[in-house]
C-alpha cells in the first residue's frame, strides 16, 4: 500500500518570492517620522528642563515665601534713621535781585541732590520718585527688600532719612513679583516664564509616544487641573 506523498505548496508568481504581503509590509516613512518625533520631544524636554531649571526651583521655592512670609522672616525690617544737610545752591537758584532767591522746581538739581544722599548714607536701589514743593523735596529709593525716604527743607538745606532694609528672603520675595528690581530683571520674568511654557507643553507632548502611560499621564493631568480650578472656584472669596 502506497503512502499518498504531501500537497505540493501553492507556487509563487515569478518576482514575488520572498516578498511580504502588502499589509505586512513596514511603513517605513511612517516610522522614521515617528521616531525623529519621539526623539526631538525627548531632546526639546530635556534642555528646556536644563535651561529653566534654575528659574523653575527659584520662583517654586519664593512662591512659598510668598505665601507664607512669617515662616521665614520676610517681614522682618531694620530701620535706620539719618539726618544732614544739603547745599542750598542744589535747592535754589539766584534771581536778577540779589536780595531774593527763587523755589521753583526747575531750580532743584535733582541729580545732584539723590547722589549726594546716597553717597552720605550708601543707599541701595533705583530713584522711585522725586517730589518737590515750594517748602521741600520729597527723594525715594526703592529696591528689591528696599526703601529709602528722604524729606528736604528747601529753605534750610536740612534733611531727615529713613532706611528700611530687609533680609534675603524679603529680596527674593520681591524678585519673584518683580517689585523694584528693574528692567533687566524684568525680562529674566519673562524669559522664565517663556522657558516655562514650552517645558510643560514639551513635556505633555512626550507623554503621547510613551504608550503605556499615555492614557494615565493624561488623565492625571486633567484631574489636576479640574482640581486647581475647583479650588479656584469655590474656595477663593
Amino acid at each position: 500500500m502506497t503512502t499518498p506523498s504531501p500537497a505540493a505548496p501553492p507556487s509563487t508568481p515569478a518576482g514575488e518570492a520572498g516578498r511580504p504581503s502588502a499589509d505586512r509590509r513596514p511603513r517605513t516613512g511612517n516610522r522614521n517620522w515617528y521616531s525623529a518625533s519621539a526623539a526631538a520631544f525627548r531632546w526639546l524636554h530635556i534642555y528646556l528642563s536644563m535651561l529653566s531649571f534654575a528659574g523653575v526651583l527659584f520662583f517654586a521655592a519664593t512662591g512659598v515665601t510668598l505665601n507664607h512670609p512669617s515662616w521665614f522672616g520676610g517681614q522682618t525690617q531694620v530701620l535706620h534713621d539719618y539726618r544732614g544737610q544739603i547745599p542750598l545752591e542744589l535747592l535754589r537758584e539766584e534771581s536778577d535781585d540779589e536780595t531774593d532767591e527763587e523755589l521753583t522746581d526747575d531750580s532743584v538739581q535733582r541729580l545732584e541732590v539723590a547722589e549726594m544722599l546716597r553717597a552720605n548714607h550708601q543707599l541701595r536701589g533705583a530713584v522711585k520718585e522725586f517730589e518737590i514743593d515750594e517748602f521741600e523735596c520729597l527723594v525715594f529709593f526703592k529696591g528689591p527688600g528696599y526703601a529709602a525716604d528722604a524729606a528736604v527743607d528747601r529753605e534750610t538745606g536740612a534733611y531727615v532719612l529713613t532706611e528700611a532694609v530687609t533680609g534675603p528672603v524679603a529680596i527674593m520675595n520681591d524678585l519673584h513679583k518683580g517689585r523694584d528690581s528693574g528692567a533687566g530683571w524684568s525680562w529674566v520674568i519673562d524669559l522664565s516664564a517663556v522657558l516655562m511654557i514650552l517645558m510643560s507643553v514639551s513635556g505633555f507632548g512626550l507623554l503621547f509616544y510613551l504608550r503605556k502611560r499615555r492614557r494615565s499621564g493624561i488623565v492625571t493631568a486633567v484631574l489636576a487641573t479640574l482640581a486647581m480650578l475647583a479650588v479656584w472656584y469655590w474656595w477663593v472669596p
